[in-house]
């Protein structure tokens, strides 16, 4: 059987994250398969491109659209987006882009929206000079991003607002961790050059390699075997950060999709460790995680927070709450969050991590650690949140690192977009008097 256009899938998986707010890693998961291997990677592209473009492109589509689609068309007004996208990005040939934007309208079944995406981007084209000189009148169309969250990257990062912008609209690098039970950084850089995959090593840790350009997993020596994960440079100085010895009954209060647990089992494999997340689903992802890589945990799928439902009474030496957030420090790497976040989930996610905060405190052995990090940028998910925490425990102090993982700030510390090369992380370290 034939399969469909990458730009007819990408439509629809354009459509599902813009009309029915769903994840893109969801919805890339479900979908993706419909397209002929070869073509997945620019499916996946236009996907991604599309979306961190959205807020720009959306303002363009309104300019050359006569009167606004259905909402039952939805997958046209996505696939408008993807033709300006491939124009203006990506650089297609003019002839390329348009008559197979076309075409996709077709396989959509949508014959009729031929003429009027033909019409529009041919528009574009004759519009250009105008239209954007228009655009640089307008915050969100320079910056790609909506209002809100423009607003309030300004407050909190009055002096680096804009270079956190530019950092969300990057492609993000691909990071590698080491296994260090099986091999060294050094020895791996090695095997990497053997099998021609640029990389060098990463001030992030002792694991830390930042490849030239993204691979496919399959092509990374000994992946599968448990040899390296993938995963960000800013993450991976979680596990440093909880100091963890030999002997140590550990929590990993939200832990999936599972990085972090394999990276804390790595330094101690013997360790007793309980991994919770309040997902059957995502817990599934956290046992593969550690299955590849030849760990066992402890896991359980419960709120974290609502300690009688799962906890056994015996107190943790380390307890880890990587805590829901807002991801305002990983939109490079999710660029549907700025479509899918709304200004009120700030208000409910901060009441979701004082609760974890709060309900875990007394889970934590007399002189244990708790170490409390976000991929926010937003001050009220970090240091306010700290801040308020240690006014509200006189038992706990924070401590600091003999090597900051980012920049100081008056509770814990704060890596915005961008720095290092990096994603956007905050990190704090508690402990119990």
């Amino acid at each position: 059987m034939a399969k469909a256009s990458a730009r007819s899938v990408a439509a629809r998986i354009l459509t599902a994250v813009m009309s029915e707010q769903r994840s893109l890693t969801a919805v890339l998961a479900e979908q993706i398969k419909q397209v002929d291997e070869r073509d997945r990677g620019f499916c996946q592209q236009l996907c991604y491109g599309v979306l961190r473009w959205q807020p720009r492109l959306t303002l363009i589509a309104d300019k050359l659209l006569k009167k606004p689609l259905k909402h039952k068309d939805a997958d046209i007004r996505a696939l408008l987006l993807i033709g300006l996208y491939q124009l203006r990005e990506l650089q297609t040939p003019p002839h390329a882009a348009i008559s197979e934007t076309v075409n996709a309208a077709k396989q959509l079944g949508k014959q009729w929206a031929g003429g009027l995406l033909n019409a529009c981007l041919r528009n574009y084209q004759r519009q250009q000079t105008e239209i954007d000189t228009a655009l640089e009148q307008n915050e969100q169309a320079v910056h790609a991003h909506p209002e809100w969250l423009l607003k309030r990257y300004q407050q909190d990062w009055p002096e680096h607002w804009q270079q956190i912008c530019e950092a969300n609209n990057q492609q993000p690098p691909m990071m590698l961790r080491v296994n260090r039970q099986q091999s060294d950084r050094e020895r791996y850089l090695q095997l990497l050059a053997e099998q021609g995959i640029a990389a060098q090593a990463l001030e992030a840790g002792n694991a830390a390699i930042l490849l030239s350009s993204p691979c496919d997993v399959h092509n990374l020596p000994g992946f599968f075997d448990g040899s390296a994960s993938v995963q960000d440079g800013a993450a991976q100085m979680v596990a440093d950060l909880l100091a963890i010895q030999p002997g140590q009954r550990i929590l990993d209060a939200c832990a999936a999709p599972g990085g972090k647990t394999g990276h804390i089992l790595e330094q101690a494999p013997d360790n007793y460790l309980m991994a919770l997340d309040i997902s059957d689903k995502r817990l599934e992802s956290i046992a593969e995680n550690l299955s590849r890589l030849n760990f066992s945990a402890s896991l359980a799928a419960a709120d974290a927070a609502d300690t009688g439902l799962w906890w056994d009474g015996e107190a943790f030496d380390r307890i880890l709450i990587d805590a829901p957030c807002t991801g305002s420090g990983v939109i490079r790497r999710h660029p549907d969050i700025k479509l899918l976040r709304r200004p009120e989930d700030i208000d409910q996610l901060a009441q979701t991590q004082q609760q974890l905060l709060d309900n875990l405190w007394p889970l934590l052995k007399p002189g244990g650690l708790m170490v409390y990090t976000t991929c926010s940028a937003f001050k009220q998910e970090n240091e306010q949140q700290i801040e308020a925490f240690l006014q509200r425990h006189p038992d706990g102090a924070e401590v600091r690192p003999d090597k900051p993982p980012a920049q100081p700030r008056p509770f814990g510390f704060q890596r915005l977009p961008g720095d290092d090369v990096m994603d956007g992380f905050y990190y704090a370290c508690l402990q119990r008097r």
